[in-house]
């Protein structure tokens, strides 16, 4: 393995790779082809008979993957979008870069994610779309209320940034098909490729459209142009196609992936037993069973104290994520949210990624339950 730092607690998340991927990214550097190219292609392929779907459509990024989905939603100005206000930054800029509107609504406090009702009583006559955020990679099920959402004109656009690999029921997320679903491959998520994303389409035309928008709305494809004199441009579009390089590093994580679902799993899971007897903290539950973990959350009291007192102790604990209502941003949407609000001021993450062995766990959780002490018998 090339990962040569020790494994310690100092970093809320990190990158693990296997040692394959620096020979495939050498032999893409090698071949010449550092663009869009078959190693693209395979990488779509690989993924799509990985989650069990038809097609899959690789983009440079999450956020990528979620603009290009709502565009090919026809999601756009004047439509309200409904999504949560806990979630990365990202989520919402994508709303925006349509030119439509985010509809803030609240969450499950036990969950981080939104359910059936919560989703039904935010729709309105503007409402085009629905985001849905797999939080910390567990799986949200729409499918029950997608027939009523279908008749009132609303799509769901999943952004499963956090889980890629977990499940919904007994089928990949993803495989849903009454959903557009959107992954991201950045450097610190379940599969990394350095940076990249991809959306998962409900139909053949969705993927045609999202091909189209990461071409600049070029039809042609490469190796057609260069046979060609002309090419046409027939739409709208963006430079979000994934590089051969970028696509190298998924394929081979891709390929130990079985072992990265059952490390994220066991440390999770290690995380569970070692935070049980802990007093004054509530583990953030992500179902380990189907899901694959991207975050290991905690709600604690005095979240920002114990917060600055673990990194003065060397522990990478973070926060994720800062209420998107409340960003100055999107201050012209914010609406009471006191469920999200409360979640936010008392949410944290500890250090989450397979660098991590128990032993760093359990000092992880010794340090924290020293911070909750010193949080605790300081004045207001």
């Amino acid at each position: 393995m090339i990962n040569s730092l020790r494994p310690d607690a100092r970093r809320n998340a990190s990158p693990y790779l296997y040692g394959q991927e620096t020979a495939a990214v050498a032999q893409v550097l090698e071949s010449g082809q550092y663009g869009h190219t078959g190693v693209t292609e395979e990488f779509e392929r690989r993924v799509a008979a990985f989650l069990g779907v038809d097609d899959a459509v690789a983009v440079t990024s999450g956020t990528a993957a979620l603009h290009s989905a709502l565009l090919a939603a026809k999601v756009g100005p004047g439509d309200e979008v409904v999504v949560p206000s806990l979630t990365f930054c990202a989520t919402v800029q994508s709303i925006l870069a349509v030119g439509a509107t985010p509809r803030f609504i609240e969450i499950d406090p036990y969950t981080l994610c939104v359910d059936h009702q919560l989703v039904l009583e935010a729709v309105t006559a503007a409402t085009a779309a629905v985001i849905p955020v797999l939080f910390g990679g567990r799986a949200v099920d729409l499918g029950p209320i997608h027939g009523e959402l279908e008749e009132r004109g609303v799509v769901v656009v999943e952004d499963a940034a956090h889980a890629f690999g977990s499940y919904n029921g007994t089928r990949h997320v993803g495989a849903n098909r009454g959903a557009l679903t959107c992954f991201s491959f950045g450097p610190i998520k379940n599969l990394t490729c350095g940076q990249g994303g991809m959306v998962i389409p409900r139909t053949p035309e969705e993927a045609q459209t999202v091909r189209r928008l990461r071409l600049l709305g070029v039809t042609q494809s490469q190796t057609e142009r260069a046979n060609a004199t002309d090419y046409q441009v027939e739409d709208f579009g963006l430079r979000y196609q994934l590089s051969g390089i970028n696509a190298a590093i998924g394929l081979a994580q891709l390929d130990h992936f079985d072992t990265t679902m059952e490390a994220r799993r066991r440390l999770w899971c290690n995380y569970r037993d070692a935070l049980s007897p802990l007093e004054g903290v509530a583990l953030v539950d992500v179902g380990p069973q189907t899901a694959v973990p991207h975050l290991c959350q905690v709600r604690v009291g005095r979240r920002d104290q114990v917060f600055q007192e673990m990194r003065s102790r060397g522990i990478g604990a973070g926060v994720h994520y800062p209420p998107n209502h409340l960003q100055p941003a999107f201050a012209p949407w914010r609406r009471p949210l006191p469920i999200t609000e409360k979640t936010g001021q008392e949410i944290l993450s500890l250090p989450f990624h397979q660098h991590l062995t128990e032993a760093d766990i359990t000092h992880v959780v010794a340090v924290l339950g020293k911070a909750i002490e010193t949080a605790t018998a300081a004045p207001l």
